[in-house]
């Protein structure tokens, strides 16, 4: 053969093998939208304001093994991360062979599922050419469970309400109409949870026939060589963002209001041939109340701070997760065991990425943001009554309501936006639709955030009323009210939260009866800054006081500048 030849035949083969590259990424794509069209229509399905408003779901496809292949886009860490580890329980539970097509299963147990009872996880595996294929699973937080009302107050499990373990919910394509039942009889809100549930079968039912549709088209047999590629390509580019860092022991401590006591969240992180392992040793104890964490929330808030930092382009599946280990002392807040409660473990959960990045903060300084604030939700429930007195309908509802992130380098924090969890508030429209009450105000927060070179994201004031002439239940399951977001390289601490009415102040964990003499009002903490605030460039200074986000008194005392001679103190 000719050189000209050799040649021509390497490019041959170099074109055949960059085209087999590009068809397995075309798939891996399709596989994608796939499973975003399952979250989609979850979303379009839902009965309660949680999913179909605020999007606190997850959906995503799993190989025959229960390893997440791909996720959604839309999401949030709690649910994809903890849906990732549920799905092998499942398969524990009924193996692949007794797997039919038609087949359903569930299960909301905190300690197999996403940590507390009020998320249901629904599997369902998918059959292509008369064989299974694989699995898909979808995750969403329903509005009630029975038990107690959501809140902290609870001190076992088996007060917050029911708890299923993983069961077939549909056998052959038939639902099982007593589990439907039980469910029924244990719940304030019947439609509204088995709606979402009947929306979580039914975006699984999207996905595994979309997914025959894709194995059609591309000639596929099974998903299993697609699968590994997936898995392989991740897990180097992890491996790669993983090797960046210096092979060392990185330590980080915050400490946060807690319900009885103080909570200090402790942990070591190395990195070594594995990967990374996260450590929380010296964390404080679990709680009496319902504020405790399940290890696998704990892993899924902490490998989130690690793929924010460290590879956020990096696909988010078993081959990158693969390589962060999460542990955590048995009997823990971070690693709570039966019965604790644990209806608010978000509370403690969602603080996890920033202590993360204090630890990363140590070998990539640039790379991560100050303190944010964790989601505050809006948790309210009631009844009307008519004149005499007599009950005409109960209401409640969640609604996701938010402070202010951390500042980034290079860029001012995001105000009243939710960092970790990525869910959207309830529109006011809404939530004044379905409940007899009104937003007399929502407005960002002047001053709360942290001032610094970056300016911490700001939080924001919520006021809220009755119209029922009733009073409502409010389930206050707040922090960063005593210790608030602290900045980072110079920069401030941002504001500290509020909670109050207009004639007391609240505490932040409980349940508060709101009366109907008084309005509701919530002031979320903003976050901490980044950089010294003389380091703050002026016309960022004059912008943040024409749009109201610092005050003029703030302005001079802290960044040094007089907003009426418009010049800096000299």
């Amino acid at each position: 053969m000719t050189a000209d030849a050799q040649a021509a035949s390497a490019d041959d083969g170099l074109r055949e093998a960059d085209l087999a590259e590009i068809h397995r990424h075309i798939m891996w794509n399709r596989l994608v939208a796939v499973v975003e069209e399952q979250a989609q229509t979850l979303i379009r399905a839902a009965f309660s304001t949680a999913a179909r408003e605020a999007g606190d779901v997850s959906a995503g496809v799993f190989d025959m093994r229960g390893r997440m292949i791909a996720q959604a886009v839309t999401g949030t860490p709690g649910h994809v991360n903890t849906m990732a580890a549920a799905v092998v329980h499942f398969l524990a539970r009924f193996p692949a062979d007794q797997m039919s097509d038609g087949d359903v299963f569930l299960t909301n147990d905190p300690w197999l599922g996403t940590g507390h009872l009020f998320d249901f996880t629904v599997v369902t595996p998918a059959f292509h050419g008369g064989r299974m294929v694989g699995l898909f699973a979808s995750t969403t937080h329903v509005p009630d469970i029975g038990g107690r009302p959501a809140g902290p107050d609870a001190r076992e499990i088996y007060e917050e309400g029911l708890r299923l373990p993983i069961c077939r919910l549909q056998h052959r394509g038939q639902l099982d109409p007593t589990l439907l039942d039980i469910i029924r009889a244990n719940v304030r809100e019947p439609v509204q949870v088995v709606g979402d549930l009947m929306a979580l079968v039914g975006c699984n039912d999207i996905g595994r026939r979309r997914l025959g549709e894709m194995l059609a088209e591309f000639g596929l047999d099974d998903l299993g060589n697609l699968a590994e590629y997936i898995f392989d390509s991740t897990a180097r580019a992890m491996r790669a963002a993983i090797d960046r860092l210096p092979r060392r022991r990185y330590h980080s401590e915050m400490r946060i209001d807690g319900y009885e006591k103080p909570i200090d969240l402790r942990l070591e992180l190395s990195v070594d041939a594995q990967g990374l392992l996260l450590d929380f040793t010296g964390t404080s104890a679990q709680s009496a109340f319902g504020i405790n964490v399940t290890l696998c929330y704990t892993a899924a808030y902490a490998s989130f701070g690690v793929k924010c930092a460290l590879a956020p382009e990096v696909p988010n599946n078993a081959g990158s997760l693969g390589l962060v280990r999460v542990v955590a002392p048995l009997g823990s807040i971070l690693n709570a065991q039966e019965p604790c409660a644990v209806t608010a473990r978000h509370v403690i959960g969602q603080m996890l990425p920033d202590v993360v990045f204090g630890a990363l903060a140590q070998a990539m300084p640039t790379a991560v943001p100050a303190e944010g604030t964790p989601l505050w939700l809006l948790v309210v429930s009631g009844e009307t009554t008519d004149r005499d007195g007599a009950t005409q309908r109960r209401f409640g509802m969640t609604s996701f309501h938010n402070g202010g992130t951390g500042a980034r380098h290079e860029l001012d924090g995001l105000s009243a936006t939710s960092f970790p969890s990525g869910v959207k508030a309830v529109p006011v429209e809404i939530a004044e639709t379905v409940t007899p009450l009104l937003f007399v105000r929502k407005e960002l927060r002047a001053d709360s955030g942290g001032p610094g070179r970056w300016r911490g994201g700001l939080g924001q004031v919520i006021q809220l009323r009755s119209l029922a002439n009733q009073p409502f239940r409010f389930a206050a399951m707040l922090d960063r009210v005593v210790h608030p977001p602290r900045g980072r390289g110079g920069g401030g601490d941002g504001a500290a939260g509020v909670v109050r009415t207009t004639r007391r102040t609240l505490g932040s964990m409980g349940a508060h009866d709101i009366h109907p003499d008084e309005d509701l009002i919530i002031e979320t903490p903003g976050g901490g800054g980044l950089g010294t605030p003389a380091q703050r460039d002026r016309e960022l200074v004059i912008r943040d006081l024409r749009e109201g986000y610092v005050s003029a008194a703030q302005a001079e005392a802290v960044y040094e500048f007089n907003p009426s001679l418009q010049q800096e103190k000299r």
